[in-house]
């Protein structure tokens, strides 16, 4: 039986794969200090787009397929490849969050938090 509850280690590595095609592997993940919450991916995508590491929401994970290590998400190769770089030393500010959903056309996670005034400090894992 397979609870699929894995460690942010175990996840680490596997491979994201677009709506068309694969765009890189899972490098980390971005969690909120104060939650816990893991608020995004981080795809390198050296393999596919050299040079660049981009952040990418869990709540835009389609399917995750852990007998093949693979993870899927509802996002096109060219909005990832047009996407606000993730620079890893930079800590993620909220205008960064902003052009990030604006990019993707996705509502931003906080308004749906009940304190929208609330200061998100994200850290990298």
């Amino acid at each position: 039986m397979d609870s699929h509850l894995r460690s942010t280690t175990a996840v680490t590595g596997y491979h994201i794969e677009a709506e068309d095609g694969e765009i890189g592997h899972v490098a980390g993940f971005v969690m909120d200090d104060e939650t816990w919450a893991i608020r995004y991916i981080e795809v390198a995508t050296r393999n596919w787009w050299p040079g660049k590491k981009v952040l990418v929401s869990p709540a835009w994970i389609q399917k995750v397929s852990w007998a093949e290590s693979n993870v899927y998400v509802g996002l096109y190769r060219d909005a990832i490849k047009t996407a606000p770089t993730y620079v890893d030393s930079v800590p993620i500010s909220r205008e960064y969050e902003h052009r990030l959903y604006l990019h993707y056309g996705r509502p931003p996670y906080w308004i749906h938090e009940d304190n929208e005034n609330r200061v998100t400090s994200l850290v990298g894992v």
